[in-house]
């Protein structure tokens, strides 16, 4: 068997990290001018999409189907198994530029079978395991689909208003789990990689951190009429609480260690947003224009997803294979940026006015060689079998 199918890191980091490229790419192109492609939806709703559910969602599943493995002591999905899985993610890549050749249903259909099948696998060995701390996970991945589900019935239904529903709240679900596995790992991963003690957590700060981005989730979500005031008190609630477990572990102590500060500076994104939007529905100008909600949007996008799924990967990829946590040196030049992209893309068109196109496309394709340079790297790491000769 190919070393790629032992687990479901391997094939989804890699062709997500390639696609990651590949889809800001093609909108760079489409953005300039310079390319015509009869998108699924419109070009709009195909870059947030793919983004979220071709992108994002496959690094989120070859995660969550990698540490099930530990979390359960069973072995995860792999082979044959994984292979179908995978190939169910490409051929939903392919349809969504296919609107033209089939019909628009179908497209939806083979894109939303994804996720309910990935769910499948993850839950079968949370059950069985009875791993309790986890089964809220299953929720949340159905929350993602039912996401997913909405932008498509937009689609379907010519309903615009439902396309950015869904894409909305699947912002927010997704920075729902950020928040709860950043949370988790970051106190271990920080006092390991430094040598330092760990630092205790303050429960009720964390219940209140993780309790304040569900309530923005499931709002989102649902659609609820809450007067603007309550939400940017909502928002600003997430913004402090999670700002501040975040600067508790002490960003400054990781500077010698790139698998660390690049993941700090990906959690320090996910205030930074949520601090945007408080001031946005607060009506607080910043630099004397209103905070644009595609700058909050793309603080949690570009810049917490991106930086903290290139982070991750750097991370596990290696974990998982066998090896030691030493990267390669040019991976913190992937790391600055995708930084970089994410920052340009919270700042273009607001603090960045003049020259906004320009911005953008610097952004863009720093976001492309982040993400190739990954791939460079990694390719070996993720196609050859793990270096302590272990099974996976």
């Amino acid at each position: 068997m190919n070393a790629i199918w032992g687990q479901a890191f391997r094939p989804f980091f890699l062709f997500g990290a390639f696609f990651a490229a590949l889809a800001i790419g093609l909108w760079g192109l489409a953005l300039n001018g310079q390319l015509s492609l009869s998108f699924y939806g419109h070009a709009l709703f195909w870059h947030q999409h793919e983004m979220l559910f071709g992108f994002v969602a496959a690094i989120i599943v070859g995660f969550l189907l990698t540490a099930v493995q530990n979390w359960t002591g069973l072995r995860a999905i792999h082979g044959r198994s994984l292979f179908v899985l995978t190939l169910v993610w490409v051929l939903g890549r392919i349809a969504m530029l296919l609107p033209q050749a089939i019909p628009l249903w179908s497209i939806a259909v083979i894109d939303l079978a994804f996720i309910p099948l990935a769910t499948l696998f993850f839950a079968q060995l949370v059950i069985r395991a009875g791993n309790k701390r986890n089964l809220f996970l299953i929720g949340v991945l159905l929350l993602l689909w039912v996401c997913n589900l909405i932008m498509h019935l937009g689609v379907l239904l010519q309903q615009f208003t439902w396309q950015q529903q869904g894409a909305i709240s699947a912002v927010f679900v997704i920075t729902l789990i950020m928040t709860v596995i950043s949370g988790r790992v970051l106190p271990m991963f920080t006092a390991n990689g430094t040598k330092t003690p760990r630092v205790s957590p303050i429960i009720g700060l964390d219940w209140v951190a993780m309790g304040s981005v569900w309530l923005i989730a499931v709002v989102t979500l649902f659609n609820l009429a809450i007067d603007h005031r309550l939400l940017a008190l909502l928002f600003a609630l997430a913004a402090l609480t999670n700002g501040w477990r975040i600067l508790r572990l002490k960003i400054w102590i990781t500077i010698k260690t790139p698998l660390l500060w690049s993941l700090h500076l990906a959690a320090l994104f996910i205030p930074i947003g949520f601090a945007l939007f408080a001031l946005r529905y607060a009506g607080i100008s910043v630099g004397g224009s209103q905070i644009p909600q595609t700058a909050a949007i793309h603080a949690l996008t570009a810049g917490a997803m991106g930086m903290m799924i290139i982070a991750m990967m750097a991370r596990v990829a290696l974990g998982h294979s066998g090896r030691p946590l030493i990267p390669h040196r040019l991976i913190s030049v992937g790391f600055l940026l995708v930084w970089v992209a994410g920052v340009i893309r919270l700042t273009t068109g607001w603090l960045l006015p003049s020259g906004a196109m320009l911005w953008l496309n610097i952004g863009v394709v720093s976001w492309f060689f982040g993400f190739l340079l990954f791939v460079a790297l990694y390719w070996r790491v993720l196609t050859t079998p793990r270096a302590d000769g272990r099974p996976g």
